[in-house]
């Protein structure tokens, strides 16, 4: 017979509502056979006792609903946001608190090229934070006018690229696409913004960020799942080219993996029944670790990109309204297509605006062809008002809010985005467990660090950098936020029959805490030291901090 191994712990969180608390769990083959007290384990015996885990707390492993593999490869390129980060390795990269700093950084990158014309890729960068400021075309051509620069903005929908770019994608005075911005004389600035302009760049570049996916980058993404007590992972806008395709299986397969990958196919990237016959396709290569079925739609943009579609009265500073990355009537097709073939959707939604389009499209998806526990989720969501989220409650839709925005920009969007008002009902989490919404909270890595605990604390305190609590009235418990990174998660993905809570049959994945969350006070969850995790029985250690 395999052999049972018991894990004993200070406390077992399991948030399973029939056996909330334990003390031991049982793994066989993988998976729980039962939690519950050492004399409870006796049932399974012989076993081996693992007390390597005696004075710490084992939860669910964490599910990371909304997050991009690239979090694994991206560290590739030089790093220009505001704030440091750490890279899966546990390398300290250093923020860049001003426009000057981001041009030194960048100068810094380009010295250590070899030749002339490589490609300079940076990301992160954030402008949101130095006012007014913009960065443009001739301030990247201080570092370079011979190889082309391409800067992807932190929130993954804007590029700025430099003269020799746009010289190259052949962006003039009379180029009219949509998103390639312009001054007040009709010269293009260098900013790209979605899709369609940014395109014109990666075409003459190739996109290292969101042009497929390669083996290395998958198990360094697997890496900081390790940091931060993730078990499940999606990669939520795929390409699902074969080189892709193949990176996904190779990885799932590579012996001590540590984490369960979700790809979401890029909708947008093919036809309509091109992309429903590849999400078909990729079902074939599912395996424990890989996990096919989700499909992800992108309507609008960035809320502190300007490129984010607003309702009435639209953005507080009297920025034009954002953009659509499809036209309306296109993505109302799309979304009854593969609504109609069975498939997942995962909807990209930041503006009220684009929740409003999609609940339309999913309300009559749902007359034309009624499908029972369809769990389609909008992502982000920024911006919905009640009525909405009584209209998700209505059609059985999911949320998947993004909570830790009120930390790193609620200060913005109080004074220059949204203002005050709509400000405070931002990723109403509150709202929406009022409602009876499905909901999980998410970091979308890598444009936030990936972090539950830290996710967790911003939907508890809703604080902005500043201190500022944004909507006391959206707050919610630890125990709902601890919820809503385990069981909550694992429902909007139509996993919650295999992971989010420690319960026999499911996968024997836990996250390993220094502290209880439902314990400590509610601004200290996101100082929980994480130990590593359990996969599938297996024990991973996260990388140790350094700079």
């Amino acid at each position: 017979m395999t052999e049972t191994n018991v894990f004993s712990a200070r406390d077992i969180i399991t948030m399973n509502a029939s056996r909330p608390h334990a003390t031991h769990v049982a793994v066989r083959d993988g998976r729980i056979l039962g939690a519950g007290s050492l004399e409870d384990m006796e049932q399974w015996a012989p076993y081996t006792l693992t007390d390597d885990f005696a004075d710490k707390i084992l939860v669910p492993g964490f599910v990371e609903g909304h997050a991009h593999a690239m979090e694994g490869g991206i560290w590739d390129f030089p790093y220009v946001g505001y704030e440091d980060r750490w890279d899966p390795s546990g390398r300290r990269w250093e923020g860049a608190q001003s426009l000057e700093a981001v041009i030194a950084a960048l100068t810094a990158a380009e010295a250590r090229l070899d030749d002339a014309e490589t490609p300079l890729f940076a990301w992160g960068f954030d402008p949101i934070y130095f006012g007014e400021a913009r960065m443009n075309a001739a301030q990247l051509d201080s570092v370079s006018t011979t190889r082309p620069i391409i800067v992807l903005h932190s929130n993954g929908h804007l590029l700025n690229v430099n003269s020799r770019l746009m010289d190259m994608a052949g962006i003039t005075a009379d180029t009219n696409v949509y998103g390639v911005l312009k001054d007040d004389n009709g010269k293009p600035t260098g900013e790209l913004m979605e899709m369609a302009a940014k395109y014109m760049a990666y075409r003459q570049t190739g996109n290292p960020f969101f042009g497929g996916i390669k083996t290395p980058s998958l198990l360094r993404y697997a890496e900081s799942a390790v940091n931060c007590g993730v078990t499940t992972a999606t990669d939520l806008f795929a390409s699902f080219n074969e080189e892709s395709l193949a990176a996904y299986v190779e990885a799932s397969q590579t012996p001590g993996y540590a984490l369960r990958l979700m790809p979401a196919l890029n909708t947008i990237e093919q036809s309509i029944d091109e992309g429903i016959a590849l999400a078909k396709r990729a079902l074939q290569d599912n395996n424990d670790r890989l996990h096919h079925r989700l499909c992800k739609v992108m309507t609008d943009g960035s809320i502190q990109g300007f490129t984010a579609r607003l309702k009435w009265p639209g953005y507080h500073n009297g920025k034009p309204n954002g953009l659509w990355n499809l036209d309306p009537d296109t993505l109302g097709e799309l979304v009854l297509e593969y609504h109609k073939a069975g498939l997942h959707l995962h909807i990209h939604t930041n503006g009220d605006e684009a929740s409003e389009l999609m609940l339309d499209a999913l309300e009559a998806a749902q007359l034309a062809c009624p499908r029972p526990d369809h769990r389609h989720t909008l992502q982000h969501c920024q911006m919905a008002d009640a009525s909405q989220f009584r209209r998700m409650a209505k059609l059985g839709v999911c949320v998947n809010l993004f909570a830790n925005h009120i930390y790193y920009w609620g200060d913005q969007h109080a004074a220059i985005t949204m203002g005050p008002d709509r400000a405070n009902r931002m990723d109403a989490a509150g709202t929406a467990q009022r409602e009876g919404v499905h909901f999980s909270i998410h970091s979308d890595a890598p444009v936030t660090p990936m972090a539950p605990l830290f996710t967790a604390w911003c939907a508890v305190n809703r604080q902005t950098r500043t201190g500022t609590v944004l909507g006391p009235e959206e707050q919610i418990s630890a125990e709902d936020a601890l919820y809503a990174i385990t069981l909550g998660a694992a429902y909007t993905l139509h996993m919650d029959h295999l992971v989010g809570s420690i319960e026999p049959g499911k996968y024997a994945d836990f996250a390993v805490l220094e502290d209880s969350p439902l314990q400590v006070s509610p601004d200290a969850i996101r100082d929980i030291s994480v130990w590593g995790t359990i996969s599938g029985g297996a024990p991973h250690k996260a990388a140790t901090r350094t700079g």
